[in-house]
């Protein structure tokens, strides 16, 4: 059976995520002690014990899920799980870093270090309160575009998210996205809704974010992935290190195409899809999407352990 782990985008942050791992596997532990020195903080002090409105900051959230990520698959690796197990590796948004460090490609530190960048370029790209996002239940990808052209009257607002057949996420200016809102409920979604994000992440208004990545990736060290990487913009797999450094600054402008990456490994021949980190989301967009798909959450001591004894 051909697998593939997938890691976490931001949403799924949790206070307290990953404490169980490091207190049960050193070498997850040693993650979390390596993000706090990559960045000069106690990250970890904010992810175990803090407050969910400060971890949910998007310059925390994106390298705290990234440490919690590799924090789980450290664990699995001291169980005899490598990454090599895996045909593939794909995240979402912010979980692409995760990927991409879980593979080999980025080191811990510098990972880190690039997703508080990324966090802060995103954050500062647009003031907060003009942009937005929204989740678009129940429509496919071709009918929202055509409710988001409609919706954007010279505004930006596209979609963002394209998750799984019931489920896309536009993005853009608060105006533009609050009509596509409306008009996504006339033209038949089940839902339509704004989401409580503090930026409007993978579209257009984020190119000053773009810019920024491009300049904070130039110096980084990539190195070719033990195992290739399906990328968000691309939908397929990529293991040239300069494409994946075009890749990761395009990325911030570009639509997340979760949908089609995996469908996209499930017709390379995986069937068994593994959500590596904190939550379940990922695994729920699996099932939608390919049905017949094995998933596995694997984010805590106890999901690690039963692999173990599945092994």
């Amino acid at each position: 059976m051909s697998r593939a782990f997938l890691f976490p985008g931001q949403g799924a942050q949790t206070i307290g995520m990953g404490r169980d791992l490091a207190e049960a596997y050193p070498t997850a532990r040693a993650v979390f002690e390596e993000v706090d020195d990559a960045l000069g903080e106690k990250l970890s002090a904010l992810i175990w014990d803090g407050e969910i409105e400060t971890l949910t900051l998007t310059a925390n959230a994106q390298p705290a899920l990234m440490a919690t990520s590799l924090a789980a698959m450290r664990a699995l690796e001291a169980e005899g799980v490598g990454v090599t197990s895996a045909a593939y590796v794909a995240g979402h948004s912010l979980g692409e870093y995760s990927a991409l460090t879980a593979a080999g490609a980025l080191s811990v530190s510098d990972a880190a270090r690039l997703l508080r960048a990324r966090g802060t370029a995103m954050q500062d790209a647009v003031p907060v309160g003009v942009g937005a996002m929204a989740a678009i239940l129940g429509l496919g990808l071709d009918e929202v575009r055509k409710v988001a052209e409609a919706a954007s009257q010279g505004e930006v607002c596209a979609a963002a998210n394209d998750n799984d057949p019931g489920q896309v996420v536009v993005s853009g200016h608060k105006a533009a996205v609050e009509r596509a809102v409306d008009l996504a409920k006339e033209a038949g979604a089940k839902r339509a809704l704004l989401l409580p994000v503090s930026a409007p992440f993978h579209c257009a208004l984020m190119a000053p974010a773009a810019e920024a990545m491009q300049a904070a990736l130039a110096d980084v060290e990539i190195n070719a992935p033990l195992v290739p990487v399906v990328a968000n913009v691309r939908a397929e797999a990529v293991s040239d290190p300069e494409t994946i450094r075009a890749l990761l600054a395009e990325q911030i402008t570009g639509a997340v195409r979760w949908r089609e990456s995996v469908s996209w490994m499930v017709a390379q021949g995986v069937s068994d899809f593994w959500e590596i980190g904190a939550g379940k989301a990922l695994i729920g967009m699996v099932r939608r999407i390919e049905r017949a798909a094995e998933t596995r959450a694997v984010g805590t001591a106890a999901d690690v352990q039963a692999v173990a004894q599945d092994a």
